[in-house]
């Protein structure tokens, strides 16, 4: 996997320049991609993305508990520590791209109303995983299909 080779000598070279808070990231992201091989959905570009992206979430929602309780020093760690993870991600789609090709998808399966969601959500989530957030998916399908 081109992805897996990519991390492991981004390991290998901020080990080099010893650069610690970097390493620290990467080896999170080596980690889940070890978990990721033992699991039953197995180990594809794909379920790393996701699981890239779920790690990334993660340390941006610690970053707003650590802000919350004025720990500036430990969201700074899980926000620099996002950023890296992303880093590794592929470009997000806009809100306004995203929109345009949601109103395709809700075409092409038929949707009226917002009992339709669930048809649209299932091939939305397969198209865009890894490209947007399923949150803002969800938000704009219900806003698209409210309006319908």
């Amino acid at each position: 996997m081109e992805l897996e080779n990519t991390i492991q000598n981004d390991i290998k070279a901020a080990m080099l320049a010893k650069d610690q808070p970097r390493l620290e990231a990467l080896r999170a992201i080596k980690s889940v991609f070890l978990l990721l091989r033992t699991s039953p959905e197995g180990f594809t570009e794909e379920s790393a993305l996701k699981a890239i992206m779920k790690e990334a979430k993660k340390r941006r929602e610690s970053a707003d508990i650590f802000n919350q309780q004025n720990r500036k020093d430990l969201a700074d760690v899980e926000i620099f520590q996002a950023g890296v993870i992303e880093s590794y991600l592929p470009k997000m789609m806009s809100e306004e791209e995203l929109r345009a090709e949601l109103q395709k998808i809700i075409a092409s399966v038929g949707a009226s109303s917002p009992a339709d969601m669930g048809k649209v959500m299932g091939v939305a989530s397969k198209q865009f995983a890894g490209k947007a957030d399923g949150k803002m998916i969800s938000t704009i399908v219900k806003d698209l299909l409210s309006k319908g």
